[in-house]
């Protein structure tokens, strides 16, 4: 990446929305600008998870607002990430579908690992170097994520389901505060989160840190009432408690440098971070000035080069853990997307996709592992449950289908058949497949395949249906399966 890019992130959380520019400079990213809007995305998820109008509204109103800064851009400089209210709602995809028109850029819904996982990234790089062991600690508006790390590696991420909206909504109705409210909150966060204490064992770090909204506006209150700078102490939390106790209600207590937009979520995220105090016994925790905004901002440099990019590294750790047969993956790769460069129709977002086709013929074995008349199942299975760094929940659903499609009858992908990027993948793995068969490198240079209006041709050159047979018989069965959808393939085999 050239000195100078400007790259732009985009959080979109249960309480906020923040976007983040900045300039890459030398490996480092030096801020050009911040905003940041209260959205109360999550205020708007009901008990059955459905967001409601209202609520989607103050989203795509505020990401209007952002477009205007983003004009400019291209897709490789911007990454925008939706957290836990999004990861819930029943009817996200009605929120994104529109939100990414506004936006006019991808929004990536990340599963709490990878919100973790960047999390953690954007701390370690605002903090100094240093091989001190870190615990990260991130209260979101719905979910809560501790990461321990060292350096810029984290090493055990965890994501709970539970913030400063969500406990708010839940403990404090209507802003009222009380003793027996708090310790009730209290409680049930510690209930939620004492698993942690099994990950993350008292003595496995040097320092603790805190970042995001409610530990910078309690930092930003005990700084400015004489508590020490940049650290929050138990002794501090517990003197904002009481604060609020004695007011009964957030809207009548009385904190220099709480703001307005702060002030409605401030119980439930004191009461979250009370709980941890006392769960892990801290007395001191350190004020971090990154979170999940620059760490998507560092992901962009990452992902700039394969050698960099954690999803390539992800990919090549789901090979070796099911035990795919890496020459095999190698060989359906190169075919797969050798077949889908002659079908691509030109368009930026084509090596994209042509990544996306790679990655899931490298892996499209991984259901083997488990069971090899149903290997096609499995690996689906796996791909939408797994953790995997780096990658997006729709990123990993797409390669799933993929795998899930790669054999068998193809009623089962029906409803995506209106997407024609992903018919042109499938069809290209599935005739990877179809010619690797033998596990040995088909002669797919005698082969063209051409795409104009839903229909697809393959042409051999004379002789190739003599030499190959079985291949032949094979690819006449696939075109009789894609006879029965609204596409079709020809296969014209001399």
């Amino acid at each position: 990446m050239q000195d100078g890019t400007l790259l732009a992130a985009l959080d979109l959380g249960s309480n906020s929305f923040r976007l983040e520019i900045g300039r890459y400079h030398g490996g480092h990213i030096e801020r050009v600008e911040y905003l940041k809007e209260t959205v109360r995305l999550g205020a708007g998820l009901d008990e059955h998870k459905t967001l409601s109008l209202v609520a989607m509204e103050r989203g795509w109103e505020c990401l209007a607002r952002f477009a205007e800064k983003l004009r400019p851009f291209e897709r490789r400089q911007v990454r925008a990430v939706a957290t836990q209210t999004l990861r819930e709602a029943r009817n996200r995809d009605d929120f994104l579908g529109r939100a990414q028109a506004i936006l006019g850029f991808p929004i990536d819904v990340i599963a709490g690992h990878e919100e973790a996982r960047l999390i953690y990234q954007g701390v370690s790089h605002l903090l100094p170097q240093s091989d001190e062991r870190r615990l990260v600690v991130d209260i979101g508006g719905r979910s809560t994520e501790v990461i321990l790390g060292q350096g810029y590696s984290p090493q055990r991420m965890e994501s709970y389901g539970l913030g400063s909206v969500a406990w708010s909504t839940r403990y404090f109705p209507g802003g009222r505060v009380s003793e027996a409210a708090l310790r009730r909150a209290v409680v049930a966060a510690k209930a939620v989160v004492d698993e942690a204490l099994d990950v993350f064992a008292p003595g496995s770090w040097d320092a603790v840190y805190a970042s995001s909204g409610t530990a910078g506006a309690l930092a930003d209150i005990l700084a400015l009432a004489g508590f020490a700078p940049g650290v929050i102490t138990r002794e501090g939390i517990d003197w904002v408690a009481d604060r609020l106790v004695r007011a009964g209600h957030v809207d009548e207590v009385r904190l220099e440098g709480l703001k307005d937009d702060r002030r409605p979520v401030l119980a439930g995220g004191l009461s979250v971070l009370l709980a941890l105090f006392e769960l892990f016994d801290w007395t001191v925790v350190n004020r971090a000035q990154g979170a999940l905004r620059q760490g998507a901002l560092y992901d962009l440099i990452d992902r700039a080069s394969d050698q960099t990019d954690v999803r390539e590294r992800t990919v090549r750790w789901l090979a070796q853990k099911f035990a795919v047969d890496t020459a095999q993956a190698e060989r359906v790769r190169r075919v797969a997307t050798g077949l889908f460069e002659q079908v691509a129709t030109p368009d930026p977002r084509n090596g994209r996709y042509s990544q996306k086709l790679a990655w899931a013929a490298r892996l499209h074995e991984i259901g083997a592992h488990i069971s090899h008349t149903s290997a096609h199942r499995h690996g689906a299975y796996i791909l939408d449950h797994v953790d995997a760094p780096g990658f997006s929940l729709p990123e990993l659903h797409r390669m799933s289908l993929l795998v899930l499609g790669q054999r068998g009858k193809l009623r089962k992908l029906e409803p995506h058949f209106g997407d024609e990027l992903f018919v042109k993948q499938l069809l290209c793995l599935r005739l990877a497949v179809l010619l690797c068969h033998a596990r040995k490198d088909p002669d797919v240079a005698a082969l063209r395949l051409q795409y104009a209006s839903r229909q697809f041709r393959l042409t051999t050159v004379p002789g190739w249906a003599r030499q190959y047979p079985q291949s032949a018989w094979l690819l006449q069965e696939e075109a009789d399966a894609w006879g029965k959808t609204a596409w079709r393939l020809t296969v014209d085999l001399r």
